[in-house]
């Protein structure tokens, strides 16, 4: 595991953090949530019926003794979380719709973290996107002052360590959701020993081109420095002169990034998506995430296609935001 996790692992170690896994009983999750047990770095809770989950791990060779197993059908507390549920919902949710809604297990762990049982949530193995994030925010909701929760990536290779974002969630963010993004980015950047020099990205640098997307993004920096004075965010940029110093001598002398920003906000998610992607597969870089950022607790999604490397992984992100709240 690279020096990336090693360090995340120290960060969280013997903290006592719990992580939930709704995904109780698939063989990705339970192998990982065993690992993460045995070397004690974190409490996993895994969701579903007990004697199943039991029986599946002792199929995997995989010890669920130090795990929590809670069941929706039977958890003990389950009338106060239904309570907390009512209440959260303002209305929107009558006592009996709130007992089925809970039966759902993503509903169920997010309610877990939501009443302070458990530290941050992992589902996705199995899921959609929207099946994990949808209890997110209707129950946990974004963090005071940030309108939407965003995706980011971190992107690995050998000692290399960059921060890309919005690559997962919002397809259009207008100059204020992207200076949201740019801040909770830093944020992220921190929690990886990366001390953050914020890009937003255009296919302009400066004013070299004018349109209502290149201010859009002139504006999001503006926004930004408001925000955090204290923050090195600079743009609107074409890549190169974000990260390519001789470039950035040309483009934008008087910028304080100079060629070595480690934070790259794109203006959009197609372009995000597209340029993680590009570093992934012809640049070479491992591409962790998406870890979603902005919610007043830690919830990530995994990608169906995740392997058991993943979810641990994602679940000691997961915990060491928890520690950094």
């Amino acid at each position: 595991m690279s020096d990336l996790f090693e360090s995340l692992k120290e960060k969280v170690n013997g903290h006592n953090l719990k992580v939930v896994f709704p995904e109780g009983l698939d063989d990705r999750i339970l192998t990982a949530a065993g690992r993460l047990a045995e070397e004690k770095v974190l409490i996993p809770i895994l969701i579903g019926n007990i004697e199943q989950i039991q029986e599946k791990a002792k199929s995997l060779g995989v010890s669920v003794e130090d795990a929590e197993i809670y069941d929706p059908e039977n958890y003990i507390m389950k009338d106060e979380l239904v309570a907390s549920f009512v209440e959260r919902r303002k209305g929107k949710t009558s006592e009996e719709e709130a007992k089925k809604i809970l039966l759902d297990e993503n509903y169920f762990g997010t309610m877990l973290v939501y009443t302070n049982k458990a530290d941050g949530l992992v589902s996705g193995a199995a899921h959609s996107t929207a099946d994990t994030v949808r209890p997110a925010l209707q129950i946990i909701k974004t963090k005071e002052g940030v309108r939407k929760t965003s995706g980011t990536f971190i992107m690995v290779r050998e000692d290399e360590k960059y921060v890309f974002a919005d690559c997962a969630i919002n397809i259009a963010p207008d100059s204020k959701d992207l200076a949201e993004i740019a801040i909770e980015s830093a944020r992220t950047a921190r929690m990886f020993d990366i001390e953050p020099r914020v890009a937003m990205l255009s296919f302009s640098t400066k004013g070299s081109a004018k349109s209502v997307e290149t201010n859009r993004v002139s504006e999001a920096v503006r926004e930004a420095q408001a925000l955090d004075p204290s923050l090195i965010v600079d743009g609107e940029f074409q890549f190169d002169a974000a990260f390519v110093p001789s470039v950035a001598q040309k483009k934008a002398p008087d910028s304080p990034l100079q060629g070595t920003a480690n934070v790259f906000v794109f203006p959009s998610l197609e372009a995000g998506n597209i340029g993680y992607k590009i570093a992934q597969r012809l640049g070479g870089f491992e591409a962790v995430g998406p870890i979603l950022q902005g919610l007043n607790r830690p919830v990530n999604d995994l990608s169906r296609g995740c392997d058991t490397e993943d979810v641990y992984k994602l679940a000691l992100i997961t915990a060491a935001q928890a520690l950094q709240r």
